[in-house]
């Protein structure tokens, strides 16, 4: 079982907060990079944050200031920290992870809305 397992989306009113986890199959170091994409019905999957094995991250340019991803090595699971939600975040959100091929989650919903 290698596919990363999500969970923390639900219901939320604009202005408000969610964090987001996703456990890896095994140590997080095993993967060049893992990360959050989202996507809504009639468009394409799109990325929201990553995280390579080094540490550093990167964001949409839509999420910058508001959405933070960050890992704990010892449980092997990544976050994203969801500030200042709006109702265009609303999406399911799918944890990915590289190593040879990518990985997915099954997703998890996140609705904003008031």
């Amino acid at each position: 079982q290698v596919q990363p397992v999500e969970s923390g989306g639900g219901l939320v009113q604009p202005g408000g907060s969610l964090r987001l986890s996703c456990a890896a199959s095994g140590s997080i170091f095993s993967y060049n990079r893992m990360g959050w994409y989202r996507q809504v019905p009639g468009k394409q999957r799109e990325l929201v944050a990553g995280i390579s094995v080094d540490g550093s991250s990167y964001y949409a340019d839509s999420v910058k200031g508001r959405f933070t991803i960050s890992r704990d090595i010892a449980k092997n699971t990544v976050y994203l920290q969801m500030n200042s939600l709006k109702p265009e975040d609303t999406a399911v959100y799918y944890c990915n992870a590289y190593r040879i091929r990518d990985y997915w989650g099954n997703g998890t919903l996140v609705t904003v809305s008031s």
